[in-house]
């Protein structure tokens, strides 16, 4: 088969290009970057080097390709997210519509069908094509942009510590935590981008006559049980998973200089999984959980750590 894969070689993009090579698929990475041609290259995959907001590259690329697997990469720079995935993925439909596609497996996340902001799934109902939508839960990889916090150090991770541990935390060094609008004893579901991967190859290869939706898992626990698997393997066993409120969650990104509308969908999507929605819709799918535990990514987890 002649499968597009967009998303260059990102966390799920690039091990889904790897299986589908691997299967004997031609298959075509888009990427906006051209430092990342010889990449795609040395993966036995053809690069096609543009943006998913250029419709015409998009149309060209996609025409006589038997299968495309669409995803949107969230942007922290756009002021409205909602907005932003909805151009995105408009986009995606004029040019498969011309590009006359077929077989679409469309990224989304769990949380999509439950926010206003995230939510760009209806904008694939007129396409004429056999249409998947991928909601895996939430990714292992976040906890990359949770670095800092874990580490604790400097004058914020010491009053960060100080206000949610306590000060014989601060004392013995038990610096470091994880916090947001959903944590503590909730339970969520975590996915590896591997067992996403591995996922949407399984439809790509599928002609479904109606659309479908697929949950993807890989682990539920607790964010607290979360934290310490994350916690020991970069040796803070003691890691915790603060719960905070919505306005402090809203505060926090303000300070952080996340523009406002885009903040109020971020605390949106963690209000939703606090609220045992997600968890809710995810076992109503009853999907097939994947291979890759917690455990296993903290081991690449830690190598990052220490890096940094």
């Amino acid at each position: 088969m002649k499968i597009i894969v967009t998303g260059s070689l990102g966390n799920i993009s690039k091990p889904l290009t790897e299986k589908l090579v691997t299967q004997g698929h031609t298959v075509t990475v888009v990427s906006s970057d051209p430092q990342k041609q010889a990449a795609i290259e040395s993966l036995g995959a053809i690069p096609a080097i543009g943006s998913i907001s250029d419709v015409a590259f998009l149309t060209n690329t996609f025409k006589g390709a038997d299968a495309v697997y669409a995803m949107i990469p969230l942007s922290f720079t756009e002021p409205d997210l909602g907005d932003y995935l909805r151009r995105m993925a408009e986009n995606y439909v004029q040019a498969l519509k011309e590009a006359g596609t077929k077989r679409v497996v469309v990224m989304s996340g769990w949380a999509a069908d439950l926010t206003r902001g995230e939510n760009a799934e209806d904008v694939f109902n007129g396409l004429k094509a056999s249409i998947t939508i991928m909601r895996p839960a939430s990714f292992y990889t976040n906890f990359y942009q949770s670095i800092d916090l874990i580490k604790g150090k400097g004058f914020i991770g010491k009053f960060l510590t100080l206000r949610y541990s306590g000060l014989w935390a601060l004392l013995t060094g038990k610096t470091g935590l994880l916090m947001g609008n959903y944590g503590g004893d909730d339970r969520i579901v975590f996915v590896s981008p591997k067992d996403i991967a591995d996922a949407v190859a399984e439809e790509l290869l599928l002609h479904p006559d109606h659309t479908t939706i697929r949950y993807v898992g890989s682990e539920e626990m607790t964010c607290n049980q979360a934290a310490k698997v994350i916690g020991t393997a970069v040796g803070k066993p003691w890691l915790k998973w603060i719960l905070l409120s919505d306005k402090e969650m809203l505060q926090g990104l303000k300070m952080a200089n996340v523009p406002e509308k885009l903040a109020e969908t971020l605390v949106e999507m963690q209000a939703v999984m606090h609220s045992g929605k997600t968890l809710q819709n995810f076992h109503q799918n009853r999907p097939k959980m994947g291979k890759v535990k917690l455990a296993d990514f903290a081991k690449e987890f830690a190598e990052v750590y220490y890096q940094k």
